[in-house]
């Protein structure tokens, strides 16, 4: 590049101008490094504790060096300012604040000052080109761009985009996927940032969102809207699903993804080497897009915990291993697209703990409510699990039974309120004997029989109860009386006081 040293002023202008058609930036941009560079030349001559400025003129290309004073009062640097009365003997109106400038004879730029100021220049317009760049490519987040491969550095890849460079980290690359410095590659911007050694544009190729867009090029309803992209999901490399949902009853979103002869979808398989792609179509009904999701595999039954969002799929017994997928790769897929937490079992395995379960609840009800094995039966049928369900139901509700009346609803809420009664009683009893911490026996999530359970297992003070594992509360209190979540809750809660106790010395050190 050539510097301010060799530049006849009339042709500094030209210069700027070549430099900023070069790089891509302002004209401005460039005579603004210019004239920082002849000023740091300035003041290593004339001082540096002095307030030395470069002017060029825009129109003519001439340089002018100026001292500048500020008039002040009182003064407290004599280098750079100048008292009231004597910037009022040079112009009258002067005024504290005001600048007073005078020009300094012209610099030759010697062999030093000219390699300062081509640093000075270089580094502006590095400045500016990595401000152009991260412009340019912040609000391109979410677009493909092409590049070539520059660099391989341990599975790391530097891409030219031409105007930039990007990155493709090794976990962002599709696996087994063998990339060479030369090869022209696609991938999807997911992040642009600002940092110190200039704007790094990280790229994908393993992102879910780079399938998404390889369609949207293929295929023109999407790109016109007509067919809209609901989710995705990918285990890149092996297999992904997509679910699709047409804007107009006339066309069919699967047809119009997969194209003639499967020429669309095969276009995006191939940019993800090979990667075998489901179309799905998406519903409005979350159980139906659940049984979509799950194809190639047949569904009979799907019973949904809205609460917890988890879900239970009976499959065939002959349907498991492709519900489940090669690895637990299926039902992963289905889960991500979905936003579901899926289990799957068999209707063997379902007809089992149906019948496991109403055995158990009808025994409960015969022993608690010293009631018949059909009266039993009739509660288990009607959706009663256990004994608080009878004590809490409406009358009417329980007299709305087949082959129950008003008469039988009153009695078995009066055997349930017994029971319930004189188990508590008992609990408390038993409680009182095993010395729990009353911070434990008032614990928010545990009930009486949860923390006698626990008092047994000698989990008596808060910080007992603080060590435990969610698995081993479970264990202790029946893992069909609480979740992971819960348990998890109910530890969390308990250990809050040995954060409090960590704080405290801080607190102490601090004051």
């Amino acid at each position: 590049m050539a510097t301010t040293a060799d530049i006849p002023r009339l042709e500094m202008l030209q210069v700027a101008d070549m430099v900023a058609r070069e790089k891509g930036i302002e004209r401005e941009e460039v005579l603004e490094a210019m004239e920082q560079a002849i000023q740091k030349s300035g003041r290593a001559k004339y001082g540096l504790e002095h307030d030395i400025r470069a002017e060029i003129d825009r129109k003519t290309g001439e340089i002018k060096l100026l001292r500048y004073m500020q008039v002040a009062d009182p003064i407290e640097n004599e280098n750079i300012q100048v008292s009231v009365a004597e910037a009022q003997r040079r112009n009258p109106e002067a005024q504290v604040g005001d600048f007073l400038t005078d020009e300094l004879p012209p610099i030759d730029f010697g062999r030093v000052a000219a390699q300062t100021a081509k640093q000075v220049i270089t580094q502006r317009m590095r400045e500016s080109e990595r401000k152009r760049q991260y412009e340019e490519f912040k609000d391109r987040i979410g677009e493909i761009v092409s590049g070539v491969v520059k660099r391989v550095d341990y599975g790391n890849i530097t891409v030219d985009l031409q105007r930039a460079e990007g990155v493709i980290r090794r976990d962002e690359t599709i696996p087994r996927e063998s990339l060479r410095v030369n090869d022209r590659v696609r991938a999807y911007i997911f992040d642009v940032r600002e940092e110190p050694r200039g704007p790094q544009i990280f790229l994908s190729r393993s992102h879910p969102q780079f399938m998404a867009k390889l369609f949207t090029q293929e295929v023109p309803e999407i790109y016109d809207n007509i067919i809209e992209i609901k989710a995705v999901a990918r285990d890149p490399g092996s297999r992904a699903k997509i679910a699709v949902l047409s804007h107009d009853s006339s066309i069919d979103p699967i047809g119009a993804c997969v194209g003639m002869r499967g020429s669309r979808v095969q276009a995006v398989v191939q940019e993800l080497q090979g990667e075998k792609v489901d179309i799905i179509p998406w519903s409005n009904d979350t159980a139906n897009f659940i049984v979509n999701a799950l194809a190639p595999a047949e569904v009979s039954k799907v019973l949904m915990d809205e609460e917890k969002n988890k879900t239970e799929v009976v499959v065939p017994d002959d349907q498991l291993s492709l519900a489940i997928g090669r690895r637990g790769q299926n039902v992963k897929l289905a889960s991500q697209l979905t936003g579901w937490e899926i289990d799957i079992m068999t209707e063997t395995e379902e007809s089992e703990r149906r019948q496991k379960d109403t055995r158990e609840r009808t025994e409960l009800f015969k022993a608690t409510l010293d009631v018949d094995d059909v009266i039993a039966h009739l509660l288990v049928a009607e959706g009663y699990a256990t004994v608080e369900d009878v004590s809490e139901a409406a009358v009417e509700d329980l007299a709305g039974v087949e082959g129950f009346d008003e008469e039988i609803a009153t009695e078995l809420q009066r055997r349930a309120r017994e029971y319930l009664e004189k188990r508590d009683a008992e609990l408390a009893e038993r409680l009182a004997t095993l010395g729990v911490a009353e911070e434990v026996a008032n614990a928010e999530g545990l009930t009486l029989a949860m923390v006698v359970a626990l008092g047994e297992a000698g989990v008596k003070t808060l910080d007992d109860l603080a060590d435990l594992a969610s698995d081993e509360l479970r264990e202790i209190v029946g893992e069909s009386t609480i979740d992971n979540d819960a348990a998890n809750a109910i530890i969390m809660k308990a250990r809050e006081h040995w954060f409090a106790d960590e704080a405290a010395p801080a607190d102490e050190a601090k004051a």
